[in-house]
């Protein structure tokens, strides 16, 4: 990480907010984290909340924003009710933003005006956006340490880039070099290259943005590694970005796995829990793994099938209820024999009668197309609707988890 700071050429605008952050010092400051999310992207529907590696885009950068600790309010301003709930899902409060800056044309900085107007208490924003989802709570803590410490009026993300860039021209004109001279190319490693906004995040008083400006008065960057600097609109399309944050995203704070349930058909089921299991059945190589080498203690149920009879959806619900009680008695009595607590427990199910054990087990997997309900509390959601599929993927995902706690990498 790198940073420098200097005097804008909004500085003179900017002063009195220098000095008002001097009589503050004694004073904490209202740091407020805001993510614009606006439900009409044109390219993608509702890209802010499509699953990416099992989360929705948005919470990526809402978990890195309420697990740093640094924020005294994790905001997300939106014009639609299924990004409101994903928000609130993952501990952000929501702005509901008006129709005049819900349009296509509408600047991140008229909406994010719109914002302090409504909330008077905020005195730095963190304009996070979610199309960067490496951003980590480390990189949030420097920043507002930053601000601080050192009483900065505006901080923004960069990367360094080793691009030679040239002059666009007309056909029949002649380009010319931009930032090099071709008569003494320098190698890669012999050139410091330049720093780029890589879109992460933008950091600003609210005295300067209020003079319609999110860079400016004492102003530095802060430079971000290049694996975590994921732009989804610009630099990669989804299946590059899935593997980008599975191998550099933050995926919480991280406990040891120590129980695997899965909430399978029961044919299933009894297939896994016989001696003549094919190793070759996807999910097998990732569960021996999880078994042998990480020591996890694997249980699965057969699920209870709901009832499509309207005549019977009363009894059916009460049946399910007490299913998932009984469940979770089972697995509770698991866990105190196993000597864990319910962080150490991963659970996969797909049904109301895997409610209760989802709700409490840290590690919470689904099929896509599991009840709704399910899907409300699942931080894990599959791709894959068919079972055995859904099944491997969520697997996997542990596996993942426990690789990253192993390599102190969340």
């Amino acid at each position: 990480m790198g940073r420098a700071g200097t005097q804008g050429p909004k500085a003179k605008k900017a002063k009195l907010g220098v000095r008002q952050s001097q009589r503050l010092r004694g004073k904490q400051r209202h740091f407020a984290a805001l993510v614009l999310a606006r439900g009409g992207s044109k390219g993608i529907p509702l890209k802010n909340i499509k699953l990416l590696a099992g989360v929705p885009l948005l919470g990526w950068v809402l978990r890195a924003a309420v697990d740093c600790g640094q924020f005294d309010s994790v905001w997300v301003s939106t014009d639609n009710q299924d990004i409101e709930s994903v928000a609130r899902k993952f501990g952000a409060q929501v702005h509901r933003r008006s129709p005049e800056v819900s349009k296509d044309m509408t600047s991140s900085l008229e909406t994010i005006l719109e914002f302090l107007e409504y909330h008077k208490e905020v005195e730095v924003v963190g304009h996070l956006q979610c199309t960067s989802p490496c951003l980590h709570p480390s990189h949030l803590k420097d920043v507002v340490k930053m601000f601080r410490e050192e009483q900065y009026d505006s901080v923004f993300s960069v990367v360094r880039r080793h691009h030679f860039r040239w002059k666009e021209v007309s056909e029949g004109e002649v380009t010319q070099p931009l930032n090099l001279n071709p008569a003494k190319r320098p190698r890669r490693q012999d050139w410091k290259g330049e720093l780029c906004e890589n879109g992460s995040f933008y950091f600003a008083t609210t005295q300067l943005i209020n003079t319609r400006c999110l860079q400016g008065g004492k102003v530095a960057y802060y430079e971000m590694e290049s694996q975590y600097s994921v732009d989804i609109d610009v630099d990669i399309d989804w299946p590059i970005a899935e593997q980008r944050v599975k191998r550099y995203g933050y995926y919480g704070k991280i406990e040891e796995v120590k129980l695997l349930v899965c909430n399978l058909n029961e044919q299933l089921v009894k297939f896994l829990n016989s001696s003549t299991v094919n190793a070759y059945l996807p999910g097998i190589p990732a569960l021996e793994m999880l078994k042998g080498k990480k020591q996890v203690s694997v249980k699965f149920f057969p699920n209870t099938d709901t009832s499509n009879n309207e005549g019977e959806k009363h009894s059916s619900n009460k049946e399910m209820k007490e299913c998932a009680q009984d469940k979770l008695r089972t697995v509770e009595n698991l866990v105190n024999k196993l000597g864990i607590t319910w962080k150490n427990v991963a659970c996969f199910g797909n049904t109301e009668c895997d409610l209760e054990c989802l709700k409490k087990a840290e590690v919470r997997g689904a099929p896509h197309n599991a009840v709704p309900s399910i899907l409300e509390v699942a931080s894990y959601i599959c791709t894959h609707d068919a079972e055995i599929r859904s099944f491997e993927e969520f697997v996997q995902h542990v596996l993942l988890l426990l690789e990253k706690l192993e390599n102190k990498s969340p």
